[in-house]
């Protein structure tokens, strides 16, 4: 069975700006969207329990019934499935993602306080799901440019590929960024930084070689910023249509879900990111 395009909906803004970038990348990929809205074990909808159970469902049912319009609408060849699982929404969007191709998020949801950016089921979905995560904050689509992170490590390979595929779907440039750090004090000109910049570059275009082969149709912009790869990205991801990274990068600890950089990002990125951590093929996919 093809592997769906999952989108998680909740009625708020930011969820149907996912509902639009997963139903648009459903249609790229040629794979059915499955949208999915979480009952809540408890509502508060009403003052009494009958009216509570009564007034969510209604409010429940016509959040999905917008979100299928509203996809189908826009792509109306497109094959759309929906459900309302109950429970605690990481825990069911994390099951769910174990038969996704894709699980795409608002960046914050109906239960986010104003002050927090990302909220906590996103977080956690993006931490260990095993499929890749796109969580969609700005929604950019007029610069047909992807940006990935990369940095030697097994994520950052699994990062690479995805964006190459994006771009190749999408026909657009690919711009790939190696940050890295002086290890002494700058100075305006340095043999030191030329000859520091040049091996970081050469290394950037090793790692790139391979799928350079694979995809010759992607244009690729190769970019060895000496600066903190979160200022990097962030920056790039202003002119982006999408921010590709890997869950964790060469620096990370083995013990944590998700990376120092991705997770800065989660909360810095101009346009929708996408968090990828290897995974094996899976032949049915």
């Amino acid at each position: 069975m093809t592997e769906p395009i999952m989108v998680g909906v909740d009625g708020s803004g930011r969820s149907l700006r996912a509902l639009v970038w997963a139903a648009h990348e459903a249609v790229l990929r040629q794979r059915p969207l499955n949208i999915v809205h979480v009952l809540l074990p408890a509502h508060s909808y009403a003052t009494t329990d009958e009216g509570r159970a009564r007034e969510a469902s209604n409010w429940d049912q016509g959040v999905m019934t917008e979100a299928t319009a509203i996809a189908q609408e826009a792509h109306p060849t497109l094959k759309v499935t929906s459900s309302l699982p109950s429970g605690t929404p990481a825990a069911v969007l994390l099951a769910e993602a174990a038969r996704a191709h894709t699980v795409v998020l608002g960046a914050k949801g109906m239960g986010g306080f104003g002050s927090l950016l990302l909220g906590s089921v996103a977080t956690q979905v993006v931490g260990h799901a095993v499929c890749p995560v796109v969580i969609v904050n700005h929604v950019a689509t007029a610069y047909d440019r992807i940006v990935v992170g990369a940095d030697g490590s097994a994520h950052s390979e699994a990062a690479l590929a995805y964006a190459f595929e994006q771009a190749s779907l999408r026909g657009a440039e690919l711009q790939t960024v190696h940050s890295w750090s002086h290890p002494g004090p700058h100075a305006v000109v340095s043999a030191v930084q030329d000859a520091l910049a040049k091996e970081q570059l050469q290394a950037l275009e090793e790692w790139l070689a391979p799928l350079r082969e694979q995809y010759p149709d992607v244009e690729v912009v190769e970019q060895v910023p000496d600066e903190p790869p979160v200022i990097a990205l962030s920056r790039a991801s202003d002119r982006a249509d999408l921010l590709v990274v890997g869950s964790r990068g060469l620096g990370g600890f083995h013990g944590l879900a998700l990376g120092s950089v991705s997770h800065h990002l989660l909360q810095f990125s101009q346009c929708p990111l996408a968090v990828i951590r290897p995974r094996p093929d899976n032949p049915g996919a």
